[in-house]
């Protein structure tokens, strides 16, 4: 009987471990999920901050040459000049602040992917422990 019971131990423990390493390796996977998610929403706040800056130029730049134009404005063939410049920096500027927009309002939410694996993983396990049909 002694062999019973420490062979039964030994699966048990064995079982155990298995387990353990199994949630490991789990938990791994979804830190590195979290850490990718982490790293796109940090390049997306930089592309944000620079299309910013760039926007802010532009309609700076705009600015000036509207102001350039106004002092120029008597002069004989600089006015067109100016104009064309003053409405180019004005056009690029809008559009700037169309991608900003655009950009700022995307519908995703942070960490989707890791709520998504994390909710299939729940789902997995009530399946297992038999309170929920297994996914098909």
């Amino acid at each position: 009987m002694g062999e019973t019971e420490g062979g039964a131990s030994a699966g048990l423990l064995s079982a155990l471990k298995s387990i353990a390493a199994t949630l490991l390796a789990s938990g791994k996977t979804r830190l590195e999920l979290l850490s990718n998610e982490i790293e796109i929403e940090k390049l997306r706040a930089i592309q944000l901050m620079l299309t910013a800056l760039a926007m802010a130029f532009c309609f700076g730049v705009g600015v000036i040459l509207a102001v350039a134009l106004l002092v120029a404005s008597f002069w004989e063939q600089r006015v067109v000049v100016l104009a064309v410049c003053t409405l180019a920096f004005f056009v690029a500027g809008g559009v700037l602040l169309g991608q900003f927009r655009r950009r700022a309002r995307r519908p995703d939410r942070i960490f989707a992917a890791s709520m998504a694996e994390l909710e299939q993983d729940l789902h997995q396990l009530k399946a297992m422990a038999g309170h929920e049909p297994p996914a098909r």
